[in-house]
């Protein structure tokens, strides 16, 4: 898997439908994560590529009230 070759990769899920995989991946600004893009895509193994970033997240226990 192409995926795993990357460091900044730190999940790779595969999953039901179209894209056939995701891939969390840290990287420390816009211009870091276009670095990795373009390496998942020169790998060979990747046709194509959606990014997605997330601006805020939630889980439940981390900040429980009560």
């Amino acid at each position: 898997m192409a995926a795993t070759s990357v460091p900044e990769a730190l999940e790779v899920f595969t999953v039901a439908g179209d894209p056939d995989a995701l891939v969390r991946v840290r990287v420390t600004n816009v211009q870091h994560l276009r670095d990795v893009i373009d390496r998942l895509r020169r790998s060979g193994a990747v046709i194509g590529t959606k990014t997605l970033m997330v601006l805020g997240a939630w889980r439940r226990g981390d900040w429980d009230n009560g």
